[in-house]
């Protein structure tokens, strides 16, 4: 019950790791989750998912002025998971307004909630961001994806310098490659049955466990940066990726 009492405010909540983190949250005592994402029928699952103390709120959140009519509470705990993998494509062949999207929701979107819910946390504090490894190492098939995560990081790193002070600590999560939907949609991108196969094989030979992750595996990285055992750990961007990055 490492969450006994706790408020939190969860975006991306609406399905894979971010549902999972909200699930597994509300299992170990938090109070009240506030549950975001653009996705209504997933939150509704999630909310379900989460008993009486999950509470869906439909937006998104790259909608500055959405965040500023947000009722968010008093949070303990911010988990920002909303992220969207957006074109399959190297750099220079993503269009200009897939690239905007990525970055909106990935980088504007984790700044927006940081905007919103430091002034009103409750202390200690905790953040905890969604990078990936893809934000450490470049990717040459999900350029623009890898380019908004590894501002995540470094916009982590940011706030966990300058909320030091402020007994709020900010970390991020680095996932490999996960059994979620957007795992799948990666290998959808890459054509036909057999190069979805291919590339599929590609990614499970990159890491040294020689297997995908599980969202639980994830989730329980998270709970371990969100809960008081971290007490003494912020700016710190951990892996989970069954040794790729080793």
């Amino acid at each position: 019950m490492r969450f006994a009492g706790k408020n939190a405010v969860i975006t991306g909540a609406a399905s894979g790791l971010g549902r999972e983190v909200a699930r597994r949250m509300a299992a170990e005592g938090a109070a009240h989750l506030l549950l975001l994402d653009r996705d209504a029928a997933g939150l509704a699952e999630t909310e379900a998912a989460c008993g009486g103390v999950g509470h869906a709120q439909v937006m998104n959140v790259a909608d500055a002025e959405a965040w500023d009519a947000l009722d968010a509470g008093t949070p303990d705990i911010l988990i920002c998971a909303a992220g969207i993998l957006g074109p399959a494509v190297p750099i220079w062949e993503c269009p200009p307004e897939a690239w905007d999207e990525i970055f909106a929701v990935n980088v504007r979107g984790t700044y927006l909630a940081a905007r919103k819910i430091v002034p009103l946390m409750r202390k200690p504090g905790a953040i905890v961001n969604f990078a990936s490894t893809a934000g450490i190492a470049g990717s040459a098939v999900l350029g623009p994806y890898s380019a908004s995560k590894g501002a995540v990081l470094m916009l982590t790193k940011s706030l966990a310098l300058g909320l030091a002070t402020q007994d709020v600590r900010v970390n991020c999560v680095c996932p490999g490659s996960i059994e979620t939907p957007m795992l799948t949609q990666t290998f959808a991108a890459a054509g036909d049955a057999a190069a979805q196969s291919a590339r599929a094989e590609a990614y499970r030979q990159r890491h040294p466990m020689q297997r995908f992750g599980r969202p639980e595996e994830v989730a329980e990285a998270v709970l371990y940066l969100a809960s008081d055992a971290a007490g003494f750990v912020t700016g710190v961007a951990l892996p989970v990726d069954g040794g790729r990055l080793a």
